[in-house]
């Protein structure tokens, strides 16, 4: 136990506990209306905090290795969830995403970022011992499974979690050293069936694309991000306090709870407020990515690299979202953003690296 406590990261811990305050506050703040203070939303997301935390502490005290293990097997299991989700799955909003197990609704495809890793480190320790480490052959069972699990997760249709989970799997491919031939060859392919991948689209995600090169009206197609740069632009330097902005009490901005949230921040703790959200996320992250420099397992670093890149991009397509850098692709902030899978996947991440650093030594 001394060990634990001594190796244990407190200052992720602690930076962790102060986003999912402020995801809390404004969950709260989003959902607030004044016949009843303490929406079933923030309820939910109260209780996905509480239970994630304990999730936090056991994947901590789990030996990271028995987790990459059993996770490996998991990822099989989750492809599983995802063509049942497509025959059975719970619609809303248009897309079929979700199991619905009464409690709450939960999103499979969620699973994959946090087993993705275990499955490439996994396959990569295990395969390599029988394979030539720079062999291509090495990794087509890699890159057969991650266009697999991109095309099942977009026939949901769920565009943004596929892209964290192509992004992700791309740069633990790098890591491991697939070589700059794929990557290559992978930019041309894309480039040549550029046209054939708009076709597949659905129509709404057409549109998202279209709206960010500068079509669309502002009433109709371009209200979303409209609604949204007003929130952030009104916010001006302090904010116009908790619970008293416009976009968000009036609903004008809508997912104000969900993908939205740090327009809601902008608006109401202003430039001060969006900035010290920003330090914190830059904090968690150069801590952790410091602390993985430091792992002299290459097994371990590839692992907590990769349990730690989904967090990472997950944030900075958000944030680059709301302010129109990015097209809308429904990717939620991080311990911040309302929906308790979400939130259950991005503490069970943090606590396996953490379970990583505690055992860095063994």
């Amino acid at each position: 136990m001394q060990r634990y406590l001594r190796y244990f990261d407190w200052l992720s811990f602690i930076i962790i506990l102060m986003l999912c305050s402020v995801g809390l506050t404004f969950v709260f703040s989003a959902t607030y209306t004044f016949a009843c203070p303490f929406s079933i939303f923030f309820k939910k997301q109260l209780f996905g905090v509480i239970t994630g935390l304990l999730i936090y502490f056991i994947f901590c005290l789990v030996d990271y290795r028995i987790l990459a293990r059993d996770g490996y097997f998991a990822y099989y299991a989750t492809l599983i969830f995802l063509v049942y989700t497509l025959i059975k799955g719970h619609i809303g909003m248009g897309a079929q995403r979700w199991i619905n197990l009464y409690l709450f609704k939960f999103q499979p495809s969620e699973l994959i970022k946090l087993f993705l890793p275990a499955f490439f480190s996994y396959y990569f320790i295990t395969e390599s011992h029988t394979k030539n480490y720079k062999s291509l052959n090495l990794f087509i069972k890699l890159v057969i499974t991650i266009l697999i699990t991109a095309l099942l997760i977009l026939k949901q249709p769920d565009l943004g979690t596929a892209i964290v989970i192509l992004l992700s799997s791309i740069i633990m491919l790098w890591i491991i050293g697939i070589g700059k031939k794929f990557f290559t060859y992978s930019i041309i392919f894309i480039s040549l069936t550029a046209p054939i991948t708009w076709k597949f689209l659905k129509p709404y995600q057409r549109k998202r694309i279209e709206v960010f090169l500068g079509g669309g009206e502002k009433t109709k197609e371009r209200y979303q991000i409209e609604q949204s740069k007003i929130a952030v632009g009104s916010g001006g330097f302090l904010g116009k306090g908790l619970l008293k902005g416009t976009q968000n009490i009036l609903r004008f901005l809508p997912e104000s709870r969900t993908d939205f949230i740090f327009s809601v921040i902008c608006e109401e703790w202003g430039f001060l407020g969006a900035f010290f959200l920003l330090i914190l996320y830059l904090i968690l992250f150069i801590r952790n990515f410091y602390l993985i420099q430091t792992l002299h397992n290459s097994y371990a670093k590839l692992l907590a690299t990769g349990l730690l890149i989904h967090i990472v991009i997950s944030t900075i397509i958000n944030l680059a979202m709301v302010i129109g850098l990015v097209p809308i692709v429904g990717i939620p902030l991080p311990l911040v953003s309302y929906g308790i899978t979400n939130i259950w996947i991005t503490l069970a991440s943090l606590g396996w690296i953490n379970g990583i650093y505690i055992r860095r030594h063994t």
